[in-house]
């Protein structure tokens, strides 16, 4: 690998809430970064995630699902995070589900810079029955924005579809010399991945029982050789929302516990201790200051 063949740059992947943006991130790098679950707007950070080839290393961005709805603090964070990283990156994927398109997904492509590529990710086309229908969408997309290129793909499912989607990146990213390590998959701490990971679990199995405004914070972390000790606090808006996440004896909140450690010694490449409990902090969703103190930029 020589940097004077190398293309290195940053590519932003946009969207409105759900529409599998981290699920994509997570099949170009190749390992979980971001979390994912059916639950909107899961993703409330930038996550970067790296892929680094022969020739080229691919820095992503997977940015929180741009809110149009909900004005609380929260929501504006998260909005600011979006419309920051477009205007620091080469190049823009901006994805949407195949055979929609509506005014969520117009006011995220007012936001979309005209000075640099922006590719046009179809994602879920494994979810169309009559692939006749693909080209009166894709003409219908290609009026709305000078797209640098519109990519059908099944995020879910990957495939060659996601190799044509390297491709056209590649093709928009500037020479350069390599920012990351060849075996570097983020930029993100251990301590903010298991926090994610806990977050996910959350989503995962307590499903509309909880309200979207859940954290996690690592009170804790720490090191012994492979060994990492972690605890883990839920942060709920809500006395009333504990029981539901701590479940009956107990249950609920133990298996999430199992499943994040699962996925947090997989990650690591190590054996996890994990601790996890449930914590009340009332209208954090809506203070700035305490937003910060979670980690939101």
């Amino acid at each position: 690998m020589t940097d004077a063949s190398m293309k290195v740059g940053y590519i932003a992947i946009v969207g409105r809430p759900n529409v599998g943006k981290s699920t994509l991130l997570n099949h170009l790098i190749g390992q979980k970064v971001s979390i994912t679950s059916r639950k909107a707007q899961t993703t409330r950070h930038r996550i970067t995630g790296i892929r680094t080839d022969a020739d080229v290393q691919y820095i992503f961005v997977d940015t929180p699902g741009f809110q149009t709805q909900h004005q609380s603090a929260l929501n504006r964070v998260m909005n600011r995070s979006v419309t920051q990283t477009l205007s620091n990156v080469d190049v823009v994927l901006f994805v949407i589900e195949v055979m929609r398109f509506d005014a969520r997904d117009e006011k995220v492509l007012a936001l979309l810079p005209r000075n640099r590529p922006v590719v046009l990710v179809l994602n879920k086309v494994d979810k169309v029955d009559d692939k006749e229908k693909l080209l009166p969408f894709i003409e219908k997309m290609s009026a709305l924005f000078p797209f640098a290129a519109i990519v059908p793909v099944s995020a879910q499912r990957g495939g060659p579809q996601l190799d044509q989607l390297l491709q056209e990146i590649r093709s928009h990213l500037p020479e350069g010399t390599p920012m990351y390590g060849e075996d570097e998959i983020t930029d993100r701490s251990e301590r903010f991945l298991a926090a994610e990971i806990v977050r996910e679990k959350v989503f995962r199995l307590s499903g509309d029982e909880v309200p979207y405004s859940v954290s996690v914070e690592i009170e804790k972390f720490e090191v012994e050789g492979k060994l990492r000790r972690i605890f883990a606090a839920i942060i709920v808006d809500r006395e009333s929302q504990k029981p539901i996440l701590i479940g009956k004896n107990g249950e609920k909140l133990k298996e999430m516990a199992t499943q994040a450690r699962k996925d947090m010694e997989k990650l690591f490449d190590g054996k996890v201790y994990l601790e996890v409990w449930v914590k009340v902090k009332g209208g954090w969703a809506d203070d700035e200051r305490a937003l910060k103190s979670l980690g939101y930029d």
